[in-house]
């Protein structure tokens, strides 16, 4: 393969729930990267169709990191875990990694260079976005079936007003991360009524 570069990013800081999300990529030579920009400004269908796109003019890795490691080592950490797990799952080494963001993952032998809004320049993590951002969409869409009363199927987690709602009136899940301020806020209001009661 003569392209040795591999973008990576990972999608699903900001949720309130289910794990984070990192892929790493490295495109064919040959792919048409014309409609290949960041995730976050193409509708979901397209996206779809982007990441399958993608994944069969690549060599590409996907990794994750779930809840309960997210609340043990915070989400910065669990980010750029997912991130080193994607690019150690790697089938193919390349010569570097460009990493969208400010810092890159650590305890991987690949050399990684961090590029701010690097999703929305450089192709390899645009694609990289793009296959993260599909792999955790449609984990979030299955978890919602288990739990329907968060809309998880539309809000993948983020801290959306039906998201609120169902917080509200169903209480919390082993699928959302409680050390988040929102998520943390709800369990301390509850156990101050557990007291009072």
């Amino acid at each position: 393969m003569s392209n040795k570069v591999a973008g990576v990013d990972e999608v699903g800081r900001g949720c309130l729930a289910g794990p984070v999300f990192a892929a790493a990529v490295i495109l064919n030579s040959n792919i048409n990267c014309k409609n290949i920009k960041d995730s976050k400004k193409i509708s979901f269908k397209k996206r779809i169709l982007l990441s399958e796109y993608i994944k069969k003019n690549s060599i590409y890795a996907v990794g994750i990191v779930d809840v309960e490691k997210i609340n043990k080592i915070n989400i910065l950490n669990a980010s750029l875990l997912a991130m080193q797990k994607a690019l150690n799952k790697l089938k193919y080494k390349p010569n570097i990694a460009y990493i969208d963001g400010l810092f890159v993952p650590k305890n991987t032998n690949i050399k990684c260079k961090a590029f701010i809004k690097g999703d929305e320049k450089i192709a390899c993590i645009s694609a990289a976005s793009i296959v993260a951002k599909v792999s955790r969409d449609l984990f979030m869409i299955s978890l919602s079936k288990k739990y329907p009363n968060y809309n998880w199927h539309k809000n993948f987690g983020y801290g959306t007003r039906d998201h609120f709602k169902g917080l509200k009136k169903y209480g919390v899940t082993k699928h959302h991360r409680k050390k988040f301020k929102p998520i943390h806020n709800i369990l301390l209001a509850l156990s101050r009524e557990t007291l009072k009661s």
